[in-house]
């Protein structure tokens, strides 16, 4: 069974950084995409990073290029995205992904998500 524990989320000043972590079990990196997404109150939940199974960056969305770094850890099982000159948009709940497709179909799992909240 997978799971996903996120940490790292508080309130930071703009032009701040954090770095999220999703320490994951009952995966492999080797055999699942990892993502982050972020949700802001109102908004759709959004995809911010993603490395595929054969340890690819996926390209960043406008919104957060430049400034996010996804990463991953094998020998801890740990994906981390690195947040750097933070903004009051990027204020979310942030989510780890992780993503699987057996015969085409994207078997999802996710974790409970960790408050990120930019502001002076």
């Amino acid at each position: 069974q997978v799971q996903l524990v996120e940490s790292g989320g508080g309130l930071v000043q703009p032009g701040g950084s954090l770095r999220l972590s999703c320490a994951a079990s009952g995966l492999s990196f080797s055999q699942y995409g990892m993502r982050w997404y972020r949700q802001a109150p109102g908004k759709e939940r959004e995809l911010v990073a993603g490395v595929t199974d054969a340890g690819s960056i996926t390209p960043y969305p406008d919104s957060v290029k430049g400034r996010f770094t996804i990463s991953e850890d094998g020998a801890k099982n740990t994906v981390y995205l690195q947040m750097n000159s933070l903004k009051p948009e990027d204020t979310a709940v942030y989510y780890c992904n992780a993503v699987r497709f057996v015969y085409g179909t994207a078997i999802n799992s996710w974790g409970q998500g960790t408050q990120v909240t930019v502001s002076s």
